[in-house]
């Protein structure tokens, strides 16, 4: 135990000493101020969340807020970008282990999102290496040495950095507070900007975040009361930190002038979080029949509710003056099949395209060996560091962002999801968040469609192209067949994947986030 003037603290887990360069007395200090203060706001916020959820499954749809119309017709602009960030075409994401970070600061994309969300298994040792790393990072330290002796280090014009925390909705079991686990998003943001801000300042940029599965305006505003204590405690001019808050949940989708006012001294924009957003829709609207989505590969970027959440997001960023981000591209080289490997880069360049097109800032790549296409793309039809200033108009309602495209449901889906999702969920709980599974990077965001698109065609008995309806018993012998194919190629963690995944697909209630269930099975 330890003690801070404001609550004792327990640690549940082993720290190594340089680990302990991290949890040190000050650092913890401030994780207990910083909970202190914000700890009951995040609670009543979630518990906010199931009282809107309840709201629709009452029948009551999202819409824009009435009580906030004035902001909505107000002109307004956030605080001007940074010049580190005014140029932000391409952007790569990743987890935080020590070669991924070397190797994404040298990949040529303008920015580098280390994650301790979607792409990271949050083991206690994932996540303190993960900040160790990121600490050597901006102090110019990191290095590594590969098993076979590759040496790694970073280059002379490394991405600028920005943070991805975990969402409001998740604990750190680890690190306890009177006998509570701290917010998630409170001990990775308080950890990385504790140790780094300084520094990164003294760099010439600063403590930059991305913010993740805001519901609600609400939800910004305890971000922003957050960086301004954050600001405060280490005499750091109020306005530094900046934020992108992904757009991955379809409430947010109707506050997002909101949002932006709110965080607007810290802003640095909205980002189209398109697998998040997907699965947010299936979660919010699961009870409607009416709501089932197709086939995961069927619900693209071009059907019309998310091309209406694009134009909005486009529209709202620029009229905000304010970056306005695109989406993941989740393809990865295909190294021994070049006719494959072509098709995948046409669905990228296509992808990117669109983006461009549509007014996006930059965009998003998983894999290094994306950026250069990604780059093209957008030096070709973006020729200066951004488009904040082509102000485009939209009249998306609410209908349109909630209008269910319609589709087919396969075998061929459905074995998908079954086999993915399971894959993935053995891998998380093996502490890798971020697998490479039929030449597509999948994360926490693209498993939660798996699943969750599983779940809502068991439980409104969705029938599949060929007549036959999804059933618990059709699910099962699928999920049993591929179980056994899988089996000693997974490790240990096949059978808890397994079980978790049926628990997860075939429960009475909806589990909020797949994440949030199994992190109980990680050390």
């Amino acid at each position: 135990m330890f003690a801070t003037q404001y609550a004792p603290i327990g640690i549940t887990a082993s720290v190594t000493e340089t680990q302990q360069r991290i949890l040190t007395p000050e650092a913890i200090r401030f994780l207990v101020k910083l909970s202190t203060a914000f700890e009951s706001r995040r609670r009543q916020l979630l518990d906010a969340r199931h009282t809107r959820q309840q709201q629709i499954h009452d029948g009551m749809l999202p819409d824009f807020p009435a009580e906030t119309a004035e902001i909505r017709r107000s002109a307004w602009k956030v605080a001007p970008t940074p010049a580190d960030l005014m140029d932000r075409r391409v952007e790569i994401t990743g987890p935080t282990d020590r070669k991924m970070i070397i190797n994404a600061l040298n990949s040529g994309a303008k920015v580098f999102m280390a994650d301790f969300e979607d792409s990271n298994s949050p083991t206690w040792e994932n996540l303190l290496e993960g900040q160790v790393n990121l600490r050597d990072a901006v102090n110019g330290t990191i290095t590594y040495t590969s098993p076979e002796g590759k040496r790694y280090e970073v280059g002379e014009t490394p991405a600028t950095l920005m943070v991805r925390p975990r969402g409001w909705h998740l604990v750190e079991k680890h690190f306890l507070i009177d006998g509570e686990p701290i917010s998630a998003s409170l001990f990775d943001f308080g950890l990385f900007f504790f140790h780094n801000a300084r520094n990164l300042i003294r760099n010439g940029t600063g403590p930059y975040f991305y913010l993740p599965k805001m519901e609600s305006r609400f939800e910004a505003r305890l971000w922003n009361d957050v960086f301004l204590l954050a600001q405060d405690d280490l005499g750091i001019s109020r306005g530094t930190i900046r934020a992108t808050v992904l757009i991955e949940t379809i409430l947010a989708a109707f506050e997002m002038d909101e949002i932006l006012w709110e965080l607007r001294e810290h802003s640095a924009g909205l980002n189209c979080g398109r697998w998040d957003y997907i699965f947010s829709y299936i979660k919010k609207f699961r009870n409607h029949p009416e709501c089932v989505l197709p086939d995961r590969s069927q619900v693209t970027m071009t059907r019309p509710f998310l091309q209406s959440y694009v134009e909005l997001l486009i529209a709202t960023c620029h009229r905000r003056g304010a970056h306005a981000m695109g989406g993941m591209a989740a393809q990865i080289p295909i190294k021994n099949n070049p006719e494959a490997n072509e098709a995948a880069l046409a669905r990228v360049r296509d992808d990117k395209l669109r983006e461009v097109w549509a007014g996006h800032d930059g965009t998003w790549v998983a894999h290094p060996g994306l950026v250069p296409l990604a780059k093209y793309v957008f030096d070709t039809y973006m020729p200066f560091p951004n488009q904040v200033d082509r102000l485009t108009s939209t009249a998306t309602t609410a209908p349109d962002l909630v209008r269910t495209p319609d589709g087919t449901i396969t075998e061929a889906g459905l074995s998908t999801n079954l086999d993915v999702g399971l894959q993935y969920l053995a891998a998380w709980l093996g502490g890798n968040g971020c697998v490479p599974i039929y030449n597509l990077m999948e994360d926490a965001a693209t498993a939660e469609i798996c699943r969750a698109q599983v779940w809502q065609w068991v439980r409104h008995g969705a029938t599949l192209e060929d007549g036959r309806p999804v059933t618990p018993a059709l699910v099962t012998e699928m999920m049993d067949r591929r179980v056994e194919k899988l089996n000693g190629s997974l490790g240990h963690q096949l059978p808890v994947a397994a079980n978790l995944y049926k628990e997860m697909i075939f429960g009475a209630q909806f589990p909020e986030f797949l994440t949030l269930r199994a992190y109980d099975y990680l050390d």
